[in-house]
């Protein structure tokens, strides 16, 4: 099982970021996939979230109408789309599957947003 986030990077506050993750090893279509990020010595806050087959999203107030998540099903990928990006955004972003018992986990990516 992997899954492999890509992506992340510096950016201007205001600019624009695509964070994709890669997953292999399992059956990708059957689960519900999550970003989350995690600044040190703090929680990891649940960003967005999709439905195994896309139908429905769901989004942390702090990025709702500025984050989108979504996934392709035949590419075995998910991305999170990220504008207007705020230097509070920064941080590491993780890749996340769930399914019944089954949680896997990816091994982040950075996201700095400063001028």
């Amino acid at each position: 099982v992997q899954l492999v986030e890509s992506g992340g990077g510096l950016v201007q506050p205001g600019g624009s970021l695509r964070l994709s993750c890669a997953a292999s090893g399992f059956t990708f279509s059957s689960y519900v996939m999550r970003w989350y990020r995690q600044a040190p010595g703090k929680e990891r806050e649940l960003v967005a979230v999709v439905t195994s087959a896309g139908g429905s999203t769901n989004y942390a107030d702090s990025v709702k109408g500025r984050f989108t998540i979504s996934r392709d099903n035949a590419k075995n990928m998910v991305y999170l789309q990220m504008n207007s990006l705020k230097p509070e955004d920064t941080t590491v972003y993780y890749c996340n599957a769930d399914r019944l018992r089954n949680h896997y986990w990816g091994q982040g990516t950075q996201v700095t947003v400063s001028s």
